[in-house]
């Protein structure tokens, strides 16, 4: 799927079955434009975008079997089996993400698609170390299972394995997996240490000839160590923050992947403003998604409101959309399949009344139409119900005081205790955790910080062998008055987070999640409130769109009535990011 042509061109014999197939539809493409064949489309009474000349001209699109054959066809000669009127729309061509895990988004792909492709999304580039990482030994057939119908979704799916967290042995084997086209997140920390796992990742990759993601790692990396994963090979950086890492990203040759789903809506707009201040060229950069919760699809919209929000920030409309279309393609080395509204490429096209605001009115994949007025039309009926897993409990043993807020450390005049500060928000370039001084009092902490009172957080391993590894905190990002709410997260290894202020509520949390495959629960007085169940490994719902989303929103309400106020993603989601940071900065054996 992604070679180099010399070694296609090695493969190919001439009198093989292929050559005779390619015959066909180069006859058959030659005989449409002759008026000797019918086409399956014809999408006329457009204003089309060339983002090749940044131009856009009235004219229609020819569409056969999935890829356009023609513009401006002479209507007088042409047949066509259906017609469909574009009322005038701008025509561009089917958004991309460039970057995004789609088995972290709680929705199993079919479920997925109702959230993205209504938005004009009609390709992603996937990791999968998450499912994988999840399933252990069964990994590679997990995903196996997850993309066994992938071609009957109305988006089209391209995927890495693993480069981290997953044994060499499933990386191995997903590399040689369909739609697996290359190697996904290297992980610049241990790298940077020298990781011989991480080295043989890195050479599967370079023989599998695709592109390799990588945490490039501005902010945690020497400047020595800068230079390793340009210099092995890697293909794209999504790790930047600043304009100062943008501006080292691009000097070193990165295709830097600028991307809205994690933390704050603000986060896109530094980078935005920095690409406008110092008029990089937007050749430079691809949009993404990477980790985001299917509401904020829902309610903010995919990459439609990516491209809308360069506009916004100052960036040419046609510039932006490029970036969420040819470029990303052409830094994928695909752009000889789409990317662009031109003769050969897939039939991927999304009509919108405005090129500034992208508003999808009609979404095409294929040539079929796939949404409409941001509803999809196309479901992909897949079962995944095999793919559920029984609950495997581990906390039989934890006891509520193995919760209780210990100190690291005591002032000499007893009056004071430290402790560790975890922050939903505080990860790229500020601080996930810090350690800070609290009052502490009779023996016991205080859980204020600047006068402001904070729930406790309890980091806890799921399966013990021996000693249970467990973090006690403060946290910011949920704040209730009474009640627990506590998650679970399997990848890399299994994981609790419980936030409260009672050891023994936030213990029958904890119980009651540990009964699940995975999920989300929120209680008071000890009884459920609220329950998010991810039955899929633990880390995908085995529902639909609206029932996924309308119990991540039965917690946040839960959440409300025991005094938190939540802004952006759902509460469940932000929890679930956590175990990123706490992986990455070592609070997870």
């Amino acid at each position: 799927m992604y070679q180099d042509a010399r070694v296609w061109h090695d493969q190919v014999s001439l009198g093989s079955d292929e050559v005779a197939t390619q015959y066909d539809k180069v006859r058959a493409i030659f005989d449409i434009l002759n008026g000797k064949r019918e086409a399956d489309l014809l999408l006329k009474n457009l204003n089309i975008l060339d983002v090749h000349s940044e131009n856009v001209y009235k004219g229609s699109i020819l569409v056969y079997d999935k890829r356009i054959v023609a513009l401006n066809p002479d209507e007088a000669v042409i047949k066509v089996r259906e017609v469909f009127d574009g009322e005038g729309l701008y025509a561009i061509p089917g958004l991309i993400d460039a970057h995004i895990h789609f088995d972290a988004q709680l929705a199993h792909p079919a479920a997925f698609a109702e959230a993205i492709v209504p938005c004009g999304t009609t390709t992603i580039f996937t990791e999968t170390l998450d499912l994988v990482s999840a399933a252990g030994a069964e990994g590679p057939q997990a995903l196996q299972a997850l993309f066994k119908d992938y071609e009957r979704l109305p988006y089209r799916v391209y995927a890495f394995a693993p480069g981290k967290k997953t044994s060499i042995e499933a990386t191995e084997a997903i590399l040689k997996m369909d739609p697996v086209i290359g190697l996904g997140e290297l992980g610049h920390l241990t790298y940077s240490v020298g990781n011989d796992d991480d080295f043989r990742k890195a050479a599967m990759g370079r023989v599998k000839g695709g592109p390799m993601n990588s945490h490039w790692g501005v902010t945690a990396l020497s400047d020595m160590m800068l230079n390793y994963l340009p210099a092995i090979g890697s293909s794209f950086n999504h790790d930047v923050w600043t304009e100062d890492d943008i501006e080292r990203s691009i000097r070193y040759g990165f295709p830097t992947q600028i991307k809205f789903g994690v933390g704050s809506p603000e986060v896109i707009k530094i980078m935005l403003r920095a690409i406008v201040k110092r008029r990089w060229p937007t050749e430079n950069f691809l949009l993404c998604s990477d980790n985001i919760s299917v509401k904020r699809l829902q309610t903010l919209g995919h990459m439609d409101w990516v491209v809308s929000q360069c506009a916004e920030m100052g960036i040419n409309p046609i510039h932006a959309i490029k970036m969420a279309t040819l470029y990303t393609a052409r830094l994928y080395h695909m752009d000889t399949q789409f990317g662009s509204l031109t003769p050969g490429k897939f039939a991927d096209v999304v009509l919108t009344d405005s090129l500034a605001k992208i508003d999808p009115r009609y979404v095409f994949k294929d040539g079929e139409l796939v949404a409409k007025n941001r509803q999809l039309v196309k479901h992909a009926d897949i079962d995944y119900s095999g793919m559920v897993k029984p609950p495997v409990p581990g906390l039989a043993d934890l006891a509520p005081q193995q919760l209780d807020l210990e100190p690291l450390e005591v002032s000499a005049d007893g009056k004071q205790a430290k402790v560790y500060l975890f922050d939903v928000y505080g990860r790229g370039h500020e601080k996930f955790f810090q350690e800070v001084w609290v009052p502490y009092e009779n023996g016991q902490v205080v859980p204020r910080l600047g006068g402001v009172e904070l729930n406790r957080i309890a980091v806890v391993q799921r399966y013990a062998k021996g000693q249970r590894h467990i973090v006690n905190g403060l946290f910011k990002g949920v704040s209730i008055a009474r009640g627990a709410v506590a998650t679970c997260w399997p990848a890399p290894t299994a994981y609790f987070v419980a936030v409260g202020r009672d050891s023994a509520e936030m213990h029958a949390c904890l119980k009651q999640v540990d009964a699940k495959t995975g999920g989300c629960i929120v209680t008071e007085n000890q009884q459920a409130k609220a329950t998010l169940t991810l039955d899929i490994y633990g880390v995908i719902a085995n529902t639909t769109l609206s029932e996924l989303t309308a119990a991540t929103r039965a917690i946040d309400v839960a959440l409300e009535e025991l005094g938190n106020r939540n802004e952006g993603e759902p509460v469940a989601n932000k929890l679930l990011t956590l175990f990123i940071s706490l992986h990455r900065f070592g609070f997870m054996h």
